[in-house]
């Protein structure tokens, strides 16, 4: 049993929605927990656990993160995170592999699959220790979590898209 330990210098969950139906407007949570156990000789075997603090938000632009922290989207008031725990990983090929987990978002728990590249293991030279390396990828649609509010365009369609792409670079000291 390998115990991971998030290196958070060396990892960030960024997200990107369609803004006008023209661009994609990005953005990154700055806190965050991830909490995995098991072999890391046999992937499969790992249990994932994430808390991410919503008001944590950047967009670089504090007038929108500070609607994203509101009623309207996040109601961090309410639902100050978002957490995903895993249910399986199952491997796809020599480094990929499909997480399925449960995350859940303003109190709405939704079933999800995300795409995982393991990058490999490295002895960190300074520190001595083995390090693991991650990828995580995948799609949400915000509606199903009650983040629904838009507003119409002149041009037809909506301000923000439904659909959330989201990205985790993570690294792991394993020991």
């Amino acid at each position: 049993m390998s115990t991971f330990q998030l290196d958070k210098a060396h990892s960030g969950v960024t997200f990107q929605v369609k803004h006008m139906m023209v661009s994609n407007a990005k953005g990154e949570f700055k806190n965050f927990d991830i909490l995995v156990t098991g072999d890391v000789q046999n992937l499969e075997s790992l249990q994932v656990t994430a808390e991410i603090d919503v008001a944590s938000i950047n967009t670089n632009n504090e007038d929108r993160d500070n609607h994203l922290r509101s009623a309207d989207f996040f109601d961090i008031e309410h639902y100050p995170k978002i957490t995903v725990k895993s249910q399986s990983i199952k491997k796809v090929s020599d480094s990929e592999y499909e997480l399925t987990a449960d995350v859940t978002i303003r109190g709405v728990t939704k079933t999800e699959t995300f795409r995982v590249q393991f990058n490999g293991l490295a002895k960190h030279p300074m520190m001595g220790k083995m390090v693991a390396g991650f990828e995580v990828s995948g799609k949400i649609n915000r509606d199903d979590y009650g983040l629904t509010w838009n507003a119409p365009l002149e041009t037809g369609g909506l301000l923000v898209g439904k659909e959330v792409k989201l990205n985790a670079n993570l690294e792991f000291f394993v020991e």
